[in-house]
């Protein structure tokens, strides 16, 4: 075989493989959205009529989804040659945290929404690519509201990141009481996950959709912290100097943003003295490389499908896209008068920190 001849074939395995994957996480989003890995998080075996019954679900359906989830390695099967409807299955309970418990770092089962959801707008977007112009955006039903990163926040950036940044760390222990300024929020689990590790401080979390502070000021209510969490709708770049800020944070946020120099600006001008601003975005390559490394290669996907259609709405946008390089991300901060960018010795899997000082 040619060299030619092998890299065809390569690439049609490659795509069989990628269908393969991709046929998995959808069945993935029926898991989840069923209650069938809850379900199943207890470790019982049960057959696949059991299984209906507890979810409220069809047999028929159910059965072949164990099936389909037991081909796959994702389910264990008590005994493969028993009759169908007698066959018993379980969840290995090295698979619960990653497909049925949303508070483990190590959870994945919100894959298979994501793409599900990517999925979704895939005939706007081919318009889009034609006009330049944004899809319009996605309702959050009938999933609900990503809360993807719920437990990264609750379980390290309080506990593992913050600490680990030792004059970010000492000015939220210090007195006075340190202000934050968390940039979009979301449905406000950084802001929570910053008060619950840093008890003398008040966090202002700020976001341009309304019902993701809806959300995040009952959580906050929830979480015990109401009285040091404050949440509202508020765009950075516009930003009134009334209240002046030890700490802004911007967590995965900035390349989504459409003007993130205009938001770096406001968000200098809220600075108190000796403030700073903790910026969390994808760890991508510092160069354009092809073929890319897989994280570039998963960024970019996103980029494509998700994060630079989001931003091409507005006229005066940047276009970033989720793969913003150092480079792109020193420029914006240029561009909106701060003095210096450092990058953060933290390694995490998925993001780069980044610290800007006036």
């Amino acid at each position: 075989m040619n060299p030619q001849s092998d890299r065809t074939a390569a690439l049609v395995q490659r795509l069989f493989a990628d269908t393969l994957g991709a046929l998995e996480l959808f069945t993935v989003y029926l898991g989840d959205r069923l209650g069938l890995y809850r379900t199943l998080a207890d470790g019982s075996w049960v057959t696949s009529t059991e299984l209906a019954d507890r979810t409220g679900t069809a047999e028929r359906y159910v059965r072949e989804w164990l099936e389909q989830q037991a081909s796959s390695g994702l389910l264990d099967v008590d005994d493969a040659g028993a009759a169908a409807l007698q066959r018993r299955y379980r969840m290995p309970p090295e698979h619960v945290p990653v497909l049925a418990d949303p508070d483990d770092v190590r959870y994945q089962g919100y894959k298979g929404i994501d793409i599900v959801r990517a999925a979704r707008p895939l005939p706007q977007l081919v318009d889009a690519f034609r006009t330049g112009d944004a899809p319009p955006p996605l309702p959050w039903e009938p999933e609900g509201r990503a809360e993807f990163n719920r437990a990264l926040f609750l379980n390290l950036l309080g506990r593992e990141w913050l600490p680990a940044l030792p004059d970010i760390d000492q000015r939220l222990r210090a007195e006075p009481s340190a202000r934050v300024a968390d940039i979009a929020c979301g449905t406000g689990w950084s802001s929570i996950a910053m008060a619950q590790a840093y008890p003398g401080i008040t966090v202002a979390g700020l976001d341009l959709d309304r019902d993701a502070i809806v959300a995040a000021t009952a959580h906050a209510q929830q979480a015990g912290v109401a009285d040091r969490v404050t949440f509202e709708v508020a765009d950075a770049a516009t930003l009134e100097p009334t209240t002046r800020y030890d700490l802004v944070t911007i967590f995965e946020a900035l390349h989504d943003i459409p003007r993130p120099a205009d938001a770096l600006r406001g968000i200098r001008g809220i600075l108190a003295d000796g403030g700073s601003v903790l910026i969390a975005d994808e760890l991508v390559d510092d160069e354009f490389a092809a073929p890319g490394s897989e994280l570039d290669r998963y960024h970019y996907g996103w980029s494509v499908l998700s994060c630079l259609p989001g931003v091409m709405g507005d006229p005066q946008t940047a276009a970033t896209g989720a793969v913003m390089r150092p480079s792109t991300l020193r420029a914006f901060a240029e561009a909106a008068g701060f003095g210096e960018t450092r990058i953060l010795p933290l390694t995490t899997d998925f993001w780069r920190f980044y610290q800007l000082l006036p």
